[in-house]
């Protein structure tokens, strides 16, 4: 079963299915999508249809926030669907699919997690088939759920501090804590240092249970020079944790 918090999907789908395909920068990040922002921050969070959750994942893995390339991702697949016989649940969980860390975060993401064998506890060949055949396994997601950027940029999760900016605690804490909670204990993985950072602020406030999150994990970008090393130096540990949650 998926639980959806669709009205803001609701109010922009017909805007997104109206935008040509060729989905402009300067057309996403416009007024009539901007849904938050700290002007003395330099802080924008533009709406993005990330709303599909899947209440009965087994995996949840936790980003940042969606960067622009995710962004047009999921409008692209808006855009596609949008004269096809299929309800509004359908097509944001196509969204998520289809957008979620795409790219070269994927493939990564991916070969660290079937080296962890985590496939294998979920009954997969490879945790590949989590982003298609097998996506009811898993709930991909974003501390902070909607596209952010830093003075016009992807926000990386470091500058502002996430922790610190009041804007940001307001996500963390009324919207995603209250997804997670609605999941069923899934193992969490978090991607990097910045979201085990986050998370441990919600475990040390009574949000969540420490005992499902996978601590140590790197972030995946090909921008994270240090992942490879990190990976390394945690391997062992994160897959005991693993044998023992799904034990």
């Amino acid at each position: 079963m998926a639980i959806l918090a669709n009205a803001k999907f609701n109010q922009y789908k017909k805007l997104i299915s109206s935008l040509s395909p060729s989905l402009e920068t300067s057309t996403l990040k416009s007024e009539k999508f901007l849904v938050d922002k700290d002007e003395k921050k330099n802080l924008e969070i533009y709406y993005a249809p990330f709303e599909y959750i899947n209440e009965r994942a087994k995996v949840i893995i936790v980003g940042i926030t969606p960067g622009l390339h995710q962004m047009k991702q999921s409008y692209s697949t808006v855009i596609r669907l949008k004269d096809q016989e299929i309800d509004d649940e359908e097509i944001l969980h196509e969204v998520k699919k289809n957008s979620s860390f795409e790219g070269p975060m994927r493939k990564n993401l991916i070969a660290m997690l079937d080296e962890l064998e985590l496939h294998q506890y979920l009954g997969l060949n490879s945790t590949s088939e989590l982003f298609s055949t097998a996506s009811h396994l898993v709930q991909t997601t974003s501390v902070i759920k909607y596209p952010v950027f830093y003075k016009g940029k992807n926000y990386n999760g470091s500058t502002p501090n996430i922790l610190r900016t009041d804007l940001f605690k307001k996500y963390i804490v009324h919207t995603f804590a209250k997804e997670i909670i609605r999941l069923e204990d899934p193992l969490i993985i978090p991607l990097g240092v910045n979201v085990s950072k986050v998370l441990t602020y919600l475990t040390t406030n009574d949000y969540l249970n420490s005992d499902s999150i996978l601590y140590g994990f790197p972030h995946t970008s090909g921008g994270n020079g240090h992942r490879h090393k990190q990976f390394a130096e945690n391997k062992e540990d994160m897959k005991r944790k693993i044998k023992l949650y799904f034990e």
